[in-house]
């Protein structure tokens, strides 16, 4: 859904999917019941006279994290696309109706990506990338996600194509903020994308960066799921002393 003016009352029931999620707090269940409809496409994007064109369209997942894993497929049915834009208006009108990061519940994810880029490793244009990782404190991280936003809406990065999107993920100790790009094996990108979020973000000296590509984040996962599927074989008695 494009905003508008006239499109105003239906966004606002359109973030409220959001606030629904405070009613509970649990991580059990797969999370996918209270999600809402699960779209994956809003149609074109719209670009309203007069408004100031961003030079990419994108889109805003927001994502419930299972409590077992599920695999790609599991992690694909948990996404839900809530808005799209266009122009700088736009963001803003959509970021207005956004629940406040420090409000939503620990073990969910916000995903900031282009038009077309699924926020999933497996995505053809995030399968041969990475991302820079930022740890930071609950209080930090609000205004951290903002400038990540205006950064890559703004192009700040001076990194081509290569930006793919950006995360954050609520969790219980500290937040994530990530930023993807699309090309893991190229140093050179990496390390300016690295210099640019040091410099746009002022991060504090507490926070702590790492690059993983996606390529090891499957492989984990899978070992992950493997361990998984394998200790639910063991007899119960087996683990009796």
């Amino acid at each position: 859904m494009v905003y508008n003016s006239s499109t105003d009352y239906d966004m606002s029931n359109k973030y409220e999917n959001l606030k629904h999620h405070h009613v509970d707090n649990s991580d059990s269940g797969s999370g996918d019941e209270d999600l809402g409809p699960n779209i994956t496409d809003l149609g074109p994007v719209e670009y309203p006279p007069g408004e100031h064109r961003l030079q990419h369209p994108y889109c805003l997942w927001f994502s419930k994290r299972p409590s077992h894993l599920q695999g790609s497929q599991g992690y694909s049915q948990a996404l839900r696309l809530v808005g799209q834009i266009g122009t700088v208006e736009q963001w803003w009108a959509l970021y207005s109706h956004m629940v406040r990061l420090q409000d939503i519940p620990t073990h969910r994810d916000l995903h900031l990506f282009k038009k077309g880029i699924k926020p999933m490793w497996e995505d053809p244009a995030n399968k041969k990338g990475g991302k820079w990782v930022i740890r930071l404190r609950k209080e930090q991280a609000g205004r951290a996600w903002e400038n990540l936003c205006m950064a890559m809406l703004g192009e700040q990065f001076m990194a081509g194509n290569e930006i793919c999107g950006v995360v954050v993920s609520t969790r219980y100790q500290e937040y994530l903020l990530s930023i993807w790009n699309r090309t893991a094996s190229d140093q050179a990108t990496t390390a300016r994308i690295r210099d640019a979020l040091k410099r746009l973000l002022n991060l504090p000296p507490s926070a702590t960066m790492e690059y993983k590509t996606h390529i090891d984040c499957l492989k984990y996962e899978k070992k992950l799921s493997h361990l998984n599927k394998a200790a639910k074989t063991i007899p119960n008695n087996a683990l009796k002393s």
